[in-house]
């Protein structure tokens, strides 16, 4: 199996520059929070009527790249992205976090199999704790882990975002 950081670059794991830069995305599951420094993306998440942080610096024309392939994946013409990422976190929190990434479009994968598939089978609850830090959501498809029985289960962004992103990529089987 090719190394996840070889197809999708994964960047470093050391703290982001001083200044983080924010964008906010209009998405057809509402408005998303997009940080980072100006070399990769750090943070994804649903804004929810909260703003950017203090001292965080407006980049809307930073962000360009992301937006863009936001807009592919909305439009249903992109299935995978391809932007440079920061995911800081503990080692095992990025283990899972780069096996998402290797999780496709259009597919579900449980909490028990995402733990198999990183060699340690009874640690399906830490990966579900993995998942939830998942500080790019979309990006890192941490929206694809679904319950042992096939249902949904916990979604940061919540259960009726998570449904219409796995409909949105033809992966609702049933749930």
């Amino acid at each position: 199996m090719t190394p996840i950081s070889r197809r999708r670059p994964v960047g470093r794991s050391s703290p982001m520059s001083s200044t983080t830069l924010f964008t906010v995305y209009g998405s057809p599951v509402g408005p998303l929070l997009l940080s980072g420094d100006d070399e990769a993306l750090s943070g994804l998440a649903f804004a929810d009527g909260a703003g950017a942080p203090a001292g965080w610096t407006r980049a809307d024309e930073r962000f360009a790249v992301e937006r863009r392939q936001l807009d592919e994946y909305f439009a249903g013409t992109r299935t995978s992205f391809a932007i440079p990422l920061r995911l800081d976190g503990a080692p095992f929190e990025r283990r899972v976090w780069e096996a998402l990434l290797a999780v496709p479009y259009g597919t579900t994968v449980s909490y028990g199999q995402l733990a198999a598939r990183l060699d340690t089978p009874d640690a399906a609850r830490a990966v579900g704790a993995a998942n939830g830090r998942n500080p790019v959501a979309i990006v890192v498809p941490c929206h694809r882990v679904i319950g042992a029985e096939g249902k949904l289960t916990g979604y940061g962004g919540g259960l009726e975002r998570k449904r219409a992103l796995l409909a949105h990529e033809g992966a609702l089987l049933g749930v």
